[in-house]
């Protein structure tokens, strides 16, 4: 097959070795990049490699000419040199600035706040939107009256609405969830509505045939075929919400996360560091969408298979569990703030842990039944 056809399929060899050549092309990219950009600098010797902004407003006045002057001077006399990277860090610092970040910034504390802060945002976003997006998308009266206001919604320059959320909600966790859910609400909403109407007229006209009432039609026909489409949206739009943490962790940073540490590392000038926590985001999104895709197969695997395979339910079954309590988990902790204390984290954690045990034991039969039929 010729690499340069038009939507040709890879082999998985192909697509293997081509990921495996396109990462290190990225890698030494970067590093060249890096190389390219560095300076020197005199040992031993205070060396400005970055001029204050003439735009910036500073409580002394800045005599730029005198700094230039005395670095002249300092590089002039200096008798050894050190290659310093304060545009760009290198790969190898990056790497090499995790143990610091991890024992004095608490990385990995801090990763975890804004991955539980997403969560809370995703079930808001997903939940509001689907159950709105169900109204306005199969109710001709409530199509009429909002369907457009809907479409609007995706063109609100969301970053300017920070200062009405800290009004409506304050500066606290609160606000976080609220921004983060209505940055993807406004994307998700709309698509739900689309994916409604591309549902196949087929499939209705055969459950009419049927004799099915509405209800029975939402529950055979639309939710499996526009939840079957829509979570590859879902997986698509709950990225931008690693945008959004960034500015939202900024607001009352002392609270920390991901990305309240990005803005301390970029106040403090440490570029590998950030690179570093970059680097970090960048693999929670790749685990992330191996997530969704593992969902995507389980949860509807007629898109992939005609015959449901052995163990698929078993796995099936326990997505929906988790995804069940953890749903209602947030629902009644976000009514009922006090039972966060309680008993209930441990019985939804040992609920969580029965699940996962039940999606293994569907995998391996899975797993069984695909070394046989291989």
């Amino acid at each position: 097959m010729s690499l340069f056809s038009l939507r040709g399929e890879l082999s998985k060899g192909h697509s293997l070795l081509l990921g495996i050549s396109g990462f290190v092309f990225l890698i030494l990219f970067w590093w060249v990049l890096a190389e390219i950009l560095a300076v020197k600098k005199p040992v031993g010797v205070k060396y400005t490699t970055h001029l204050p902004s003439s735009l910036g407003t500073y409580s002394i006045k800045v005599d730029v000419d005198s700094i230039l002057r005395a670095d002249s001077i300092a590089f002039a006399n200096a008798t050894e040199f050190e290659k310093v990277y304060p545009i760009l860090p290198t790969p190898l610092q990056a790497i090499n600035s995790y143990p610091e970040l991890i024992k004095e910034d608490n990385l990995v504390r801090q990763t975890l706040r804004s991955i539980w802060l997403n969560i809370k945002g995703y079930f808001w976003a997903i939940f509001i939107s689907v159950i709105f997006g169900f109204i306005i998308g199969l109710t001709p009266l409530f199509r009429g009256l909002f369907n457009r206001q809907v479409n609007a919604l995706r063109y609100l320059p969301l970053t300017a609405l920070t200062g009405l959320f800290i009004i409506w909600f304050g500066i606290d966790d609160e606000m976080k969830i609220a921004f983060l859910a209505f940055g993807i609400i406004v994307y998700l909403l709309p698509v739900v509505v689309q994916r409604i109407d591309e549902v196949n007229n087929v499939y209705l006209r055969t459950v009419f045939t049927l004799g099915a009432r509405n209800w029975e039609t939402v529950r055979t026909v639309y939710i499996p075929s526009v939840m079957s489409k829509l979570i590859d949206d879902i997986r698509v739009l709950t990225a931008i919400s690693w945008t959004y943490i960034i500015i939202v962790e900024y607001i009352n940073n002392s609270k920390g996360g991901i990305g309240a540490l990005i803005w301390k590392k970029q106040r403090f000038s440490e570029p590998e560091k950030l690179f570093a926590i970059l680097i970090v985001i960048i693999l929670i999104g790749f685990i992330q969408d191996l997530i969704f895709v593992f969902f995507d197969k389980r949860l509807f695997p007629f898109k992939y298979r005609k015959s449901v395979t052995p163990g698929v339910n078993e796995s099936r079954y326990g997505i929906f569990i988790i995804i069940g309590i953890v749903m209602l988990m947030l629902f009644v902790f976000a009514i009922f703030p006090a039972l966060a204390n309680s008993f209930l984290p441990t019985l939804v954690a040992m609920i969580v842990v029965a699940s996962l045990i039940l999606i293994m034991f569907g995998e391996y039969k899975i797993f069984n039944w695909s070394r046989k039929n291989a």
